[in-house]
């Protein structure tokens, strides 16, 4: 019988969770709908004195010639390539460490846990002494190309193939005469679409949030990210070239990078619950 103190205690800490969580988008939204003038004099939780949120968002786009849109394509460009490349190799990969034997392949699976427990920011420096010796730093190959390596995707396909794909079935695909790669693009990837929306997902958000591989690798603001754009209108100190205060800007700008990743989890949701629903049954 289910403790009540127990589950009153369990359900306050998540309400408190939640809430934790919540605080920072409504204070987010509340104040990407006010002027500059509301901004500066009002409290934070508190509505302005005229509904700006469209306004500012027409200004986001227009100011210093419309560079934020420049940033937004960057940024989509980044998370697309990076995410969808990241996301097959891990499957590939995966794949191939599950299901095929070949010659050092403990001596890689260690090399894949160790570089699960390495922070990304570690190697950034090494990478960046790498990309200019290859002469393409300030390109977008400098943050594409390490988007595409993910350790913890690649183990996560990994588990998830020893037990989602049969061998009876890959095994009697290659009966038939189907080679290796097209018995798992045909056989193998469509069974572990799941574990791909997850792997795909975790991508998504760790590219579009990246913010100090990109601050590095590029110098031009044509190749920025919406991560390093931000931060450099935040850089003016709040002030504009001509003396315009910009924090309205800043915020609505802020606010519409968070609105992809929210449709994103929205979007592909049920297939994420369906793969954990699926991990639950194994379990």
């Amino acid at each position: 019988m289910e403790n009540p103190k127990k589950s009153v205690t369990l359900t306050v800490m998540t309400g408190l969770s939640a809430l934790y969580c919540l605080l920072p988008l409504v204070w987010l939204v509340i104040n990407a709908t006010k002027t500059q003038a509301d901004f500066v004099s009002s409290f934070g939780f508190a509505p302005g004195h005229r509904f700006a949120l469209w306004d500012n968002i027409v200004e986001v786009f227009r100011y210093q010639d419309g560079i934020f849109s420049r940033w937004l394509l960057n940024t989509v460009i980044y998370v697309v390539v990076g995410a969808v490349v990241s996301t097959f190799l891990a499957a590939l990969g995966g794949y191939a460490l599950a299901k095929l034997q070949f010659s050092g392949k403990r001596v890689f699976l260690f090399v894949i846990l160790g570089s699960i427990a390495v922070p990304g920011i570690a190697l950034a420096i090494p990478q960046f002494l790498l990309f200019a010796h290859l002469g393409i730093t300030n390109t977008p190959w400098a943050v594409l190309i390490p988007s595409f390596i993910n350790p913890f995707g690649l183990y996560l396909m990994w588990v998830y193939t020893a037990d989602a794909v049969p061998t009876d079935l890959l095994d009697a695909a290659k009966v038939d005469g189907a080679g290796e790669f097209r018995t798992f693009v045909q056989i193998a990837l469509p069974l572990l679409a799941p574990a791909s929306v997850t792997v795909l997902l975790f991508s998504f958000v760790s590219i579009w949030n990246n913010y100090f591989l990109p601050l590095i690798m590029l110098k031009d603001p044509n190749w920025y990210p919406l991560t390093i754009g931000l931060n450099e209108w935040n850089k003016l100190g709040s002030t504009a070239g001509n003396g315009a205060l910009i924090q309205n800007l800043v915020i609505t700008a802020a606010l519409l990078t968070v609105v992809p990743l929210i449709i994103a989890f929205l979007s592909l949701q049920r297939y994420w619950q369906s793969g954990v629903s699926l991990g639950a049954v194994k379990g």
